[in-house]
């Protein structure tokens, strides 16, 4: 079967009816919860290293080099599973799979709830995000390729792949999928100008009205991309640098002449608008709208500051943070195995940065980029 006929021939999958999960049992209202972002999974392997399975073993079990383990409820993958400079293919959707069963043994793979990054769309002439839809489906559209059960979520989904949101107590979780910008199409192989960040018209309108009904909740909103000048290195012309000559050059993110580098570290499309800012002048407009922005997209040190901001910014009332990258191989320039665990109690939250290697210091919790966010609303875990 080609790809267009499998997702044509896909039934739409709704929303399971599974009662809201109130937390683990006996514990106090905290919850863990452990964001990570960019494996590239194919771009490790050909180095030999498994940088999502090695990563969900260092959570359950502890790191080979003395990284402690550490406990999560559920994890949000934001994108970027694929390592490929072209289009992604299903023999690194098959592994994908593989590092998700060997790397989780005391977590169901359920407990992960993905959205797509910009390594992860398919071409212009392709069903949109096939292969993302394929093997990291997050609805359970393909259960028989990506081994999602939706039945077995912890806390159930409501939405589409590109869209979709769900609520933990008294948190609602809004993913967003990177996609395809139609208007583009020069970029890196045939899929159409990258690298900068992407969503529909209808997207954006799905976000406000849910952001505008839920006001009584704690509210986190995932993107692969952070928003314009809110973390490390995301403002114009941040994801390249120019070279001795003058010359603008690949840095954080490759340097496509003709795919919109300016907006390389950023979410910069919306509805087809360039640089639309339309999250940004909402959020101005109405601040403390939203708790939480989470990306990723940039990876880069845990002290990296580079255009005056950390991977921990507060603005319009709302806390933006970068969990950086799994990968080790992938922007060599600037990767470094990371991720961010959070433990969120009453109205703060804990969030430590874990090192999945010792290259920049000791496996395990970087201390030094360890924070405390005040939240507006207190955490919960009944409705």
């Amino acid at each position: 079967m080609n790809r267009r006929a499998f997702l044509q021939s896909a039934a739409t999958v709704s929303a399971t009816s599974l009662a809201q999960s109130q937390g683990p049992s006996g514990r106090s209202e905290m919850l863990r919860l452990w964001t990570f972002s960019d494996a590239h999974v194919g771009t490790d392997k050909q180095f030999g290293r498994g940088s999502l399975e090695d990563s969900l073993r260092h959570s359950e079990f502890g790191g080979e080099e003395g990284g402690p383990p550490f406990d999560w409820d559920l994890a949000l993958d934001l994108g970027d599973m694929s390592g490929g400079q072209d289009t992604p293919q299903d023999e690194e959707g098959e592994e994908i799979v593989r590092q998700f069963r060997q790397g989780l043994k005391k977590h169901a793979r359920e407990h992960v709830y993905s959205l797509g990054g910009n390594h992860d769309r398919s071409g212009l002439d392709e069903p949109q995000n096939w292969w993302w839809r394929k093997w990291l489906d997050p609805t359970g559209e393909h259960s028989e390729h990506s081994r999602v059960d939706p039945r077995n979520r912890p806390h159930p989904v409501t939405g589409t792949w590109e869209r979709y949101s769900f609520q933990v107590g008294n948190m609602l979780v809004l993913m967003m999928s990177d996609i395809n910008e139609p208007t583009q199409t020069i970029g890196r192989g045939p899929l159409g100008g990258n690298p900068g960040g992407v969503v529909s018209a209808e997207t954006f309108d799905w976000w406000r009205r849910k952001v505008e009904s839920n006001q009584d909740k704690i509210i986190v909103s995932a993107h692969h991309y952070l928003l314009k000048e809110t973390t490390v290195a995301s403002g114009e012309w941040e994801g390249v640098r120019r070279d001795p000559s003058g010359k603008w050059v690949s840095h954080y993110h490759g340097y496509k002449e003709r795919g919109t580098p300016k907006g390389a570290s950023y979410l910069y499309w919306v509805g087809s608008r360039p640089d639309a800012q339309a999250f940004e002048r909402y959020l101005e407009r109405h601040p403390g709208a939203i708790d939480i922005w989470l990306g990723g997209h940039t990876h880069t040190s845990p002290d990296d500051t580079y255009g005056g901001r950390s991977h921990v910014e507060r603005k319009w009332g709302v806390w933006f943070v970068n969990v950086s990258a799994l990968s080790q191989r992938h922007a060599r320039k600037t990767t470094l195995p990371m991720s961010r665990v959070w433990s969120i109690s009453g109205s703060e939250a804990l969030v430590r940065c874990y090192l999945h290697t010792s290259q920049y210091a000791p496996q395990g919790w970087y201390r030094k980029a360890e924070r405390r966010l005040d939240l507006a609303k207190s955490f919960s875990w009944r409705t």
